[in-house]
């Protein structure tokens, strides 16, 4: 059944509304629009006369969304996000369709990218596009259809496939422990220890995983692999590596390990998506293509 005509405002009443919404005010909304404040009062207005509804509230010269019309611009904002990714995929590939994937900067280009030319040959009519994201995130506000993130996959209102486990091991610059190795696990906790933003729970799960109980564990926050690679290489603390992008300086002899073996991380990499993704094609191409390339034995390129 068709919805009546008042339910479906105009895009640029809609775009308006989310702008302001957004940024917060009609100046910046008609900056970011390339409106004029006036063109934008306008475009409101007529929303509000569509609608029936009062959509602001104005203090002065001030205006802002009243309550209701900021949870109506949280779900017009999905709707145009939703619009423009099909719209994208309809002009890159008619065809065969476009994946919009969000991927972990380190995994992303050690585990995944390296394996992409196969995908590439077995489906050439699907285009893959690629953008780096470090923590989860709203799928309503991102214009991706699926994501490769570590965790428990437990976002709502998504589904995921696991892709691989991971092992951390303790690493540092060699002249850290050179004149004092550490003696035992314990012995950490009065270095400088180095924690990845994203995983604020690694150290204590892994002090666990050795038996210690470490309560809360201190120490500087980093929000990459890359950047806290460099800070180890450098000799400003022990930091918590996968295994896979620490063994290449380990053997080159740049970073040592300050203690034990590598440590199974709680959580795994998934492939992560929402469930109104689930039958779009192009995703299901490659999330069939990708569980033929999963498997724990498989090494991740050093």
């Amino acid at each position: 059944m068709a919805l009546p005509r008042r339910f479906l405002p105009s895009i640029a009443s809609l775009r308006a509304l989310e702008a302001l919404d957004r940024l917060g005010s009609a100046t910046a909304a008609a900056d970011a629009l390339t409106l004029t404040q006036s063109a934008v009062s306008r475009q409101i207005q007529a929303l509000e006369e569509q609608l029936g509804v009062t959509v602001i509230v104005r203090d002065g010269r001030r205006i802002s969304l009243t309550p209701d019309a900021v949870q109506y611009a949280a779900e017009v904002r999905a709707a145009l996000n939703q619009i423009a990714q099909a719209s994208l995929k309809l002009t890159v590939n008619p065809s065969g369709g476009a994946l919009n994937l969000a991927i972990l900067p380190t995994f992303g280009m050690r585990w995944l990218v390296p394996r992409l030319p196969d995908f590439a040959r077995s489906h050439p009519e699907v285009t893959l596009n690629l953008s780096t994201r470090i923590k989860p995130f709203n799928f309503a506000m991102e214009p991706f259809d699926a994501a490769i993130h570590f965790g428990d996959a437990d976002w709502p209102g998504t589904q995921s496939m696991r892709l691989r486990g991971e092992a951390v091991i303790a690493v540092c610059a060699p002249s850290l422990i050179a004149e004092r190795p550490p003696a035992t696990a314990a012995s950490l906790l009065d270095m400088p220890l180095m924690h990845i933003e994203t995983r604020p729970e690694a150290w204590r799960a892994w002090f666990a995983a050795q038996g210690v109980e470490a309560g809360r564990v201190t120490g500087t926050i980093y929000d990459q692999f890359s950047t806290i690679t460099q800070a180890a290489l450098h000799g400003l603390g022990v930091a918590l590596l996968p295994e896979y992008l620490a063994s290449g300086d380990i053997a080159a002899g740049r970073l040592a390990v300050a203690w034990g073996q590598p440590t199974p991380s709680p959580g795994a990499y998934h492939l992560v998506w929402p469930d109104i993704k689930t039958g779009d094609g192009a995703l299901t191409k490659f999330r069939n293509w990708l569980a033929t390339q999963i498997g724990e034995d498989d090494l991740l390129p050093r």
